[in-house]
This record gives structure tokens, C-alpha cells and sequence, in this order.
């Protein structure tokens, strides 16, 4: 009994009957088998096709997302996978992979970093808003410490010019009043009470009376009737303490009996008080005793002199 071989060890590939065997073929006889080339790399590119969208559907999956769906089947797509590899040649490079998506690792910390950066950026800009609002809080102190300092350099100012302008006018009126007074004439005494008049006999004198009598309290003060200057001052005798005033004129007016000489020398004005009424030399009580010399010579009544020169007594 012959022994059975399995069933596929002679069980070759019948050959194609539309293709003709080549005896001249190194092959010994047997068919060649047609090639597969075209229907194998459809089947690669249908298992790599399934497996990408199984992955995506992983991939969207592990990252929360719906999964991914496939819009059509496979067998639908398989022809266009099959001619799409079956025209293109083995020299053609594979297409590139897609980028593959971040994990959620990398995820956070993109996050991370990026509010990490806006909260510099806004930590920043507060920053420097506080400092333009320091420098602008100090701008306007600076302004208004400013103000108050040319308000007070210009109230200072403006009381320095009314100073100086109350000054001057008082300087002014005072040189208006001092050559008023250069020209004018005036008491010898303001209170007073007229006694003994020039001419008039008496014991008490060698001759008649001299000159006029004033009669007023101790020191009372003693004026100068007109501008002049003083060329002699000091004990006469009989007139006491004695002070002689010359005017530009040449008049000398004699001012005796003093108890006191205020001024000695030099020039006075109209109204400068020069001694002090007295009772000092021959005398019966206090009193001013005024002669009126014109040009230094003999006296004249004084009252009359005094009249002519617009001084009521």
C-alpha cells in the first residue's frame, strides 16, 4: 500500500492559464507564479490605515476626548488605498507621519508656563503703573510746592516793593517837610505865657529890657525858630546858659535862661528842639528870655520880627 502524502505537499500553484509556459525558461518546466507586488502593498498600506485610525481613537481617547470616528469602512476605502499604492513606485520616499500630539505632561506645563508668564507680564505692568503714579503724585507735590513758593516769593516781593515804596514816600515827605520847615518859621516854645516885652524898665536890669520873655515850666522844650547853625553855646552870666543860633541871613537869635542845652552845634531846621527852659543867671523864675539880633548887631522887639515872618504870638 503506497503511503499518502498530506494534501499540500504537492499541491504547487496550477498555473495561469492565460499564461503560457516558456520551455526555454531556466525553470524547469514548472509555471511561474504571477506576481503579487501591487496586492501586498495595498494590504500593508489597509493595515497600516486601520491601525492609524485605531490609534487615534486611542489617542483621543486617553486625553478625554470623544473618540475619533472613521467616516467610512475599510473595504470602502480599500480600492482607493490599493490604486493609490499600486501607481506609485518603490523609489517614492514614505509619507511623513503626523506630528504626534503633546501628552498631558508636556500639556500642563505649557500652561503652567504660559500663566507663569502673563503673571510676570501683569506683575510688570502693575509695577510700573504704580511707579508712574508715584512719579506723577510727586510731579504734582513738586508743582504745588512750586506755587506756594513763588506765591510767597511774590508776596514777599510785593511787601518789599509797598515797604519800599512807604519808605521813599516817607523819605519824601519828610524832605518836603524838612525844606518846607527850611523856609519856614515857628515858635520858640509851644505852651507859654508872655511876660516882660523888650524896652520895658526895671531893676532887675541895667537898661531896658532886651528882648522878649516866655514864661513856661522848667524844662519845657526850647525850638528853633528858623534853619540855621548854632555858633556858641554855654554859660553868659547874667543870661545864664545861653545858646546862639545864626540864620543864613546873618540874624542871630539869643536863646537864655536855659536849664539845659540839647544842641551845642551845628545845623538845625525849623522846629528842632535845641535846651530846655530854665532859671538859670538873673532871673525872677523860670522863662525863656529870645533876642533878635539882625546881622549880629544891637536887638530888636522880637514880637515884631516874629509877625513879619508869619509866626502869631
Amino acid at each position: 500500500m503506497a503511503s499518502q502524502q498530506p494534501a499540500f505537499a504537492d499541491s504547487a500553484p496550477s498555473a495561469d492559464p492565460a499564461t503560457p509556459v516558456d520551455p526555454a525558461a531556466g525553470d524547469g518546466g514548472r509555471h511561474r507564479l504571477p506576481k503579487q507586488r501591487s496586492v501586498s502593498r495595498g494590504s500593508t498600506v489597509l493595515g497600516v490605515a486601520a491601525i492609524a485610525a485605531v490609534g487615534a481613537g486611542g489617542v483621543a481617547a486617553a486625553q478625554g476626548k470623544s473618540p475619533v470616528s472613521i467616516p467610512v469602512s475599510v473595504p470602502d476605502v480599500l480600492p482607493q488605498v490599493v490604486h493609490a499604492v499600486a501607481g506609485s513606485t518603490a523609489e517614492q520616499p514614505p509619507a511623513a507621519a503626523p506630528a504626534a500630539p503633546l501628552d498631558a505632561g508636556e500639556s500642563l506645563l505649557t500652561r503652567i508656563l504660559a500663566q507663569a508668564q502673563a503673571q510676570r507680564t501683569t506683575a510688570d505692568t502693575a509695577v510700573r503703573e504704580t511707579e508712574r503714579k508715584a512719579a506723577e503724585e510727586a510731579a504734582a507735590k513738586e508743582a504745588a510746592a512750586q506755587r506756594v513758593r513763588e506765591e510767597a516769593a511774590k508776596k514777599k516781593a510785593e511787601e518789599e516793593a509797598r515797604r519800599k515804596a512807604a519808605e521813599e514816600a516817607a523819605a519824601k515827605a519828610q524832605a518836603e517837610q524838612a525844606a518846607q520847615l527850611a523856609t519856614s518859621y515857628g515858635k520858640p516854645v509851644t505852651s507859654y505865657t508872655p511876660t516882660a516885652g523888650f524896652g520895658e524898665s526895671s531893676s532887675l536890669w541895667s537898661s531896658t529890657h532886651t528882648g522878649q520873655d516866655f514864661a513856661a515850666p522848667t524844662g519845657t522844650p526850647v525850638m528853633a525858630i528858623h534853619s540855621g547853625t548854632i555858633t556858641s553855646a554855654g554859660w553868659a552870666g547874667s543870661y545864664g546858659y545861653r545858646i546862639v543860633l545864626t540864620l543864613d541871613d546873618g540874624t542871630e537869635l539869643w536863646y537864655c535862661h536855659l536849664s539845659s542845652m540839647v544842641k551845642t552845634g551845628g545845623k538845625v531846621t525849623t522846629g528842632d528842639v535845641i535846651g530846655r527852659v530854665g532859671a538859670t543867671g538873673n532871673v525872677t523864675g523860670p522863662h525863656l528870655h529870645l533876642e533878635v539880633r539882625p546881622g549880629g548887631g544891637g536887638p530888636v522887639d522880637p514880637l515884631p520880627w516874629l509877625r513879619d515872618h508869619g509866626v502869631s504870638v
